[in-house]
């Protein structure tokens, strides 16, 4: 039923509240409603948060939305993880209505006594409900009286009354102790605070077995890298600035339709197959594949990336190779066709001969009881964070389940979507649990489609899903990096790094890696999910042959400036160049200071480009004309900027400025 006065299409929301919308311990996040009422008295509205402790925050004012009409909004910060809740509260406001009136009847010198009566009456009630045990109190006793006085003083002009009353101190006094009558509740919603790194991370994917992997001069046999030898490369993923270490599946392989290298059907005695083919008479998810090591192996490995600050995300890949374990024990997981066969994967023009998809319709209850038991499996060795494979595969109401069972007992524990599917899905999949989600960020490439899909990613999806900006994968080498040169690794890596709280690197990025196996494709020559890729580290960073030293800046950029690691403050700005990308992020300290970061960047990995840029001051917290120092953080070169400002940019040198603003309001 509509309220006395009606708060109407509050947000977030998410599958009209029955889901929680997406929140982050130390991250604001705006609450809008619709607010309105009959007639020309005015109204006030606030949202009150709920903690997991059933706590009520302080309420916080809502204001009102600069363009569109009866919108107010409110931002709420919660400070620690769990299930929270919000009401929007509305109220006539009678001091708002009177300052309102005063202002245009005293002056027309209009029932002039009257309505000064009218504000003491009201002036004292407000006194009334001043909390002696408040130390402002006080202070906000005296200077209401002294407006008490000025009200009933007559003696003095009416202007001098007036003044008092509408006074900055009187009005922020009435603003943070109004009265409400006709009090409307809507409410309560729900949303869902997860710890920071739910929001704010840096992921660097690399294969164990590449790691430590050696090849023979003579033989050109390789031996495979393993736990050990992987724990090796953890200090340099680390020094790089980098906090999550992800694995691709480190399970025993099938060797049941094993693919060679390149996706070829005719492997050699020799080839290792693919990791997310899953399964061998070694074991399937809950084993390690032997040439890896054991258990006691990846414990100390998980241990390592701990003590270096780096935490261990695993590859959560639900198929199987046709010789795992499953396909005996429980054949009715499983796809059989018309002529008695075990239905292979399959993604148009892409087959996957060596993988058997999970059919959750033959035994729903069993397969998610199995996948549960795996994963806390998983978890009791340490692993705090799962990459999902393919997730839009699977029954949306299967991940609502395992997430839910999962932050039941551990919500410190993240899951990562890749989903590279269509929207609704992408955004029910964020919406039943999922921390983070893979992005169509390596498709956009073009100015106009990078400034449209951070304002969509940050103010119009961001109740659903958080973003994770991947540069690149195992699976995708786009087009831009196979044929932009070094330059478009470093464009890539910039625009990734500021635009979104988190991101991320596969290996050999550092090392412009960008051969695809044909022309027109995506997947890499010699692709490391078909076979093991040795890398010489050490003679790439001792011929300068490596993009390290710019990815190490890009985090710590980002671990210096708060701005980088909120998602829900991007702004974006207008250049005369169409491949001139201009956007900032602003975030107030606790303080009061501003930290706002402006990212400026030539799109065009083959030539400069020079132009003006034109910025939103207002976005920024400055003033039209005011001119400000802003320190480019790659640089470290100074400038005076204003509104407008020249810049040139050069792929082949630096092509992008992130400019930390050293003088802001």
């Amino acid at each position: 039923m509509v309220g006395r006065i009606p708060i109407m299409n509050v947000a977030p929301l998410v599958d009209l509240g029955r889901q929680p919308a997406k929140a982050t311990v130390g991250e604001p996040f705006p609450v809008t409603a619709t607010v309105f009422r009959e007639g020309h008295d005015k109204l006030g509205a606030e949202v009150v948060l709920i903690g997991p402790d059933g706590r009520r925050r302080p309420p916080v004012r809502m204001t009102k939305h600069a363009e569109i009409p009866d919108r107010y909004e409110a931002w709420v910060t919660p400070d620690t993880v769990g299930a929270w809740s919000f009401e929007v509260v509305s109220w006539s406001d009678p001091l708002g209505t009177w300052q309102h009136h005063a202002a245009l009847k005293v002056p027309a010198g209009v029932d002039v006594e009257l309505t000064f009566t009218e504000g003491a009456l009201l002036l004292e009630r407000v006194l009334a409900s001043l909390d002696p045990r408040d130390p402002s109190s006080a202070d906000a006793a005296q200077v209401l009286q002294g407006a008490v006085d000025a009200a009933r003083d007559t003696s003095r002009p009416p202007e001098a009354r007036l003044a008092v009353l509408e006074s900055p101190e009187v009005t922020g006094i009435l603003y943070t102790h109004p009265i409400r009558e006709l009090l409307t509740v809507e409410g309560p919603y729900p949303a869902y605070a997860d710890r920071q790194l739910a929001l704010f991370s840096s992921w660097y994917e690399f294969f164990p077995r590449s790691e430590g992997a050696t090849k023979d001069p003579k033989t050109g046999a390789v031996t495979s890298g393993n736990f050990q030898t992987a724990a090796k490369r953890l200090d340099a993923v680390a020094a790089m600035g980098f906090d999550v270490i992800y694995l691709p599946p480190i399970h025993p392989i099938g060797e049941v339709n094993r693919k060679g290298p390149n996706n070829t059907l005719d492997p050699g005695p020799e080839d290792t197959g693919s990791p997310w083919a899953i399964g061998s008479k070694d074991g399937g998810h809950d084993a390690i594949h032997p040439d890896l090591g054991t258990f006691d192996d990846f414990d100390a490995f998980v241990a390592r990336a701990r003590g270096l600050g780096l935490e261990v995300a695993l590859d959560l890949a639900l198929q199987a190779a046709p010789d795992h374990p499953w396909v005996t024990s429980h054949p009715e997981w499983f796809t059989t066709r018309a002529d008695g066969t075990i239905a292979y994967a399959e993604n148009p023009p892409k087959k996957y001969q060596d993988i058997y998809p999970v059919n959750f319709d033959n035994d729903p209850t069993g397969i998610s009881q199995e996948v549960l038991r795996t994963v806390r499996l998983w978890m009791s060795h340490g692993v705090r964070v799962f990459r999902v494979d393919n997730p839009h595969t699977k029954p949306v109401a299967f991940w609502e389940w395992l997430l839910k069972e999962v932050r039941r007992t551990d919500p410190d524990v993240i899951f990562l979507s890749e989903a590279f599917t269509r929207p609704a899905m992408m955004h029910a999949l964020g919406a039943v649990g999922f921390h983070q989600s893979y992005t169509y960020f390596t498709w956009r490439t073009a100015k106009w489609e990078l400034e449209e899909y951070l304002l969509e990613v940050s103010h119009e999806s961001d109740h659903l899903m958080r973003p994770n900006f991947f540069v690149n994968t195992p699976d995708i080498l786009h087009a831009f990096l196979q044929y932009g040169g070094p330059a478009a690794f470093k464009i890539r890596a910039a625009i990734a790094a500021t635009g979104s709280p988190s991101w991320g690197v596969y290996a050999g990025y550092e090392l412009f890696e960008h051969v695809a196996v044909r022309p027109g494709s995506e997947e890499y020559l010699d692709s490391e999910k078909y076979q093991i890729r040795v890398r010489d580290w050490d003679a790439a960073d001792r011929e300068g042959r490596t993009l390290a030293p710019y990815l190490t800046r890009l985090n710590e950029i980002r671990r210096a400036h708060p701005a980088l690691q909120l998602l829900r403050n991007v702004s974006v700005h207008w250049s005369d160049d169409e491949n001139i990308l201009v956007f900032s992020k602003r975030h107030t300290l606790p303080d009061g200071q501003s930290d706002v970061v402006i990212v400026v960047v030539n799109v065009d990995p083959h030539a400069a480009r020079e132009t003006t840029v034109h910025l939103d001051m207002e976005a920024l917290g400055l003033t039209e004309h005011e001119s400000f120092l802003v320190h480019d953080e790659i640089t470290g070169a100074d400038w005076n900027w204003t509104a407008h400002n020249y810049v040139r940019l050069d792929p082949f040198h630096e092509p992008a400025h992130i400019l930390s603003v050293r003088r802001a309001r």
